[in-house]
């Protein structure tokens, strides 16, 4: 049986619960079935029309929708859903320390942290995975803008798996970011895989999200 944990925690420090540090951002933990094993996680970070105060928010895409949807699939994995603030963007030290802190309380296997977003939460990724290389077993953005940091510093990245996806009639956020940051990673890692839909708009994760494979795919990746 899936087991889904609701935690808020807020900005000021205080003890909650059964003593649990504070953080900025409220999230949703799925767990495995088993807890005592190491176990993969993965990171969604939604996009803005998600922000808010409401953690049902975060079902509406991604791995938690999938699972809502496909009760026979199982994911084997942590999965960590946390909530941007209205009006916020995604800030790479306050999810740090909210990976940290689920590293530190869940049985997570290190070697094997994956993390994916689409829209905002593609821009997120992209951030946290250049500040923060050593974590990640594979990166997977949907729909995102490209920061100038992590164009030009995007060599960093080059021993984790990559897999991008945007689609062509994007008018939200131009497929030229994916473009642009896929033939620069493509300079100095073969490990790197850019899917363009045709026939999509903005929404090109519907699609990813929706399908069994990526999930077989992140979690087949782990760091040496």
């Amino acid at each position: 049986m899936r087991t889904i944990v609701y935690f808020l925690i807020y900005f000021f420090p205080f003890l909650i619960g059964a003593q649990q540090t504070s953080s900025f951002y409220k999230y949703i933990l799925h767990k495995p079935t088993d807890t005592i094993s190491l176990k993969p996680l993965i990171i969604f970070l939604h996009g803005s029309g998600e922000s808010g105060d409401n953690p049902d928010l975060l079902k509406v895409h991604g791995p938690l929708k999938f699972l809502n949807n496909n009760k026979e699939n199982n994911i084997d994995a942590y999965i960590l859903v946390p909530q941007c603030p209205k009006g916020k963007s995604w800030e790479t030290g306050i999810l740090y320390g909210l990976v940290n802190k689920i590293i530190s309380e869940n049985k997570i296997d290190k070697k094997r942290i994956h993390m994916t977003g689409l829209s905002m939460g593609a821009w997120g990724s992209w951030n946290f995975a250049i500040e923060h290389p050593e974590i990640l077993a594979s990166l997977v953005p949907i729909a995102g803008f490209v920061d100038r940091k992590p164009m030009l510093e995007i060599c960093k990245l080059k021993d984790i798996p990559v897999w991008i996806f945007h689609g062509k009639l994007d008018d939200v956020i131009d497929v030229f970011y994916s473009k642009e940051v896929y033939k620069r990673l493509r300079k100095c890692s073969e490990n790197v895989d850019f899917t363009i839909f045709q026939d999509a708009n903005h929404d090109s994760w519907t699609r990813v999200y929706d399908n069994p494979e990526i999930y077989q795919w992140m979690l087949s990746q782990k760091k040496q």
